[in-house]
């Protein structure tokens, strides 16, 4: 059972920069690849990016592509988003999820997520 904890959330004016953490917890967190997800106000979650269990392989949404960066460090048990020229449209809670599976856009199949951090950009 993996137990996840967002944090780095908060309230940014538009082309500012968030960092976001995601501590994993209660099993072996190489063996999972690690995902971000978002869902903006009123709208469903949405696939952001995801990192494999090494470090070795990335993909990005296209929305994020060029903007956002994910990486781990699997020591600490922690995967981060490093979020750069932030938009408005950027706004939402963001969520890290984990998955022996490498990897799926869809949510459905994701067991393990954390509880959410709320990013707020301002234009």
């Amino acid at each position: 059972q993996v137990q996840l904890v967002e944090s780095g959330g908060g309230l940014v004016q538009a082309g500012g920069s968030l960092r976001l953490s995601c501590a994993a917890s209660g099993g072996t967190f190489s063996d999972y690849n690690m995902v971000w997800f978002r869902q903006p106000p009123g709208k469903e979650r949405e696939f952001v990016a995801v990192i494999s269990w090494s470090g070795g392989r990335e993909d990005y949404a296209d929305s994020v592509k060029g903007r956002f960066t994910i990486s781990r460090d699997n020591p600490k048990n922690t995967v981060y988003l490093q979020m750069d020229s932030l938009t408005p449209e950027d706004t939402a809670v963001y969520y890290c999820a984990a998955h022996e599976v490498y990897y799926y856009t869809d949510p459905s199949p994701y067991e393990y997520w954390g509880q959410g951090t709320q990013v707020t950009v301002s234009s």
